[in-house]
């Protein structure tokens, strides 16, 4: 555990919080973990669960910090980046912003080369997330090392060598809670119209997504081998994949998210001009 590791938060919304949370007497002592944000009630709720310091605006604590992460709102981030950059020498930057390139938070901020882009996923609130990284060739390799370990404190991470895929981890995993959730209340519907309660139906879904997804984790077949196991020709998981392939599902889901990922690139591009 690197004790001594100074951590400033700006922003404490829900994904900041699930990361102060991974964090706080883990990776660091609490007392090094530093949150921002203008809601006071959002930083008593920080200071009663992990014992951080807060602030209602950038102060010194930035200048003093190891890792300054950018855990704002994309279109805060221009006004916040101005309000920082007084405060920067070498500490490493490491974004949590959708649709912000670290090429121009690098711009805005005159060049400044220590950036860390990510892209985590919600299930990052219960340390069961996935973050895309991507670093700027002025990150060095311990920076990228606390990193990785500040993300790890709620999932997985998948290290990128060019930001552009961002935008496809955006699609995939970014938003891929979303997809599933769906899926779910599809399923639930379902149930329901066939005569199930709703309570069973929910119970049904959940449980069929959660075990499936840790036995595609847990086994070293590809999903597809797994899924024509379960696919008896003229049975009822047949009759059900068969309709689906008829509707033309799979070729919707992929059109959906390469839609996903083309507006990541339009919100990169928006957001980024001057």
């Amino acid at each position: 555990m690197q004790n001594n590791m100074r951590i400033a938060f700006v922003g404490g919304g829900n994904m900041a919080t699930a990361l102060i949370g991974g964090l706080a007497g883990k990776l660091t002592a609490a007392a090094n973990i530093h949150a921002i944000d203008i809601s006071e009630a959002a930083l008593l709720k920080l200071r009663e669960q992990f014992g951080v310091t807060t602030s209602v605006a950038i102060d010194a604590a930035v200048a003093q910090a190891d890792v300054v992460v950018l855990a704002v709102k994309p279109q805060q981030m221009k006004e916040v980046v101005a309000a920082l950059r007084p405060h920067l020498g070498s500490q490493l930057l490491l974004s949590i912003a959708a649709g912000i390139r670290a090429l121009d938070l690098s711009r805005w901020l005159g060049g400044y080369g220590a950036i860390v882009r990510t892209m985590p996923n919600t299930p990052a609130l219960i340390g069961r997330g996935i973050t895309g990284m991507t670093a700027l060739p002025g990150v060095s390799a311990a920076q990228r090392e606390f990193a990785d370990a500040i993300m790890q404190a709620v999932g997985q991470t998948v290290w990128l060598d060019d930001e552009s895929l961002i935008d496809p981890v955006t699609a995939v995993s970014g938003s891929g809670p979303a997809y599933v959730f769906y899926f779910i209340e599809a399923m639930q519907e379902a149930a329901q119209a066939m005569g199930l309660t709703a309570e069973q139906g929910k119970q049904l879904a959940i449980a069929t997504f959660t075990g499936a997804a840790e036995l595609a984790a847990k086994s070293s077949d590809p999903v597809s081998l797994l899924r024509e196991r379960v696919t008896s020709k003229g049975g009822t998981t047949y009759a059900a994949l068969t309709s689906m392939e008829q509707s033309g599902v799979k070729e919707l889901i992929i059109k959906a998210m390469k839609a996903a990922s083309a507006r990541g690139k339009e919100m990169g591009e928006e957001f980024g001009r001057d």
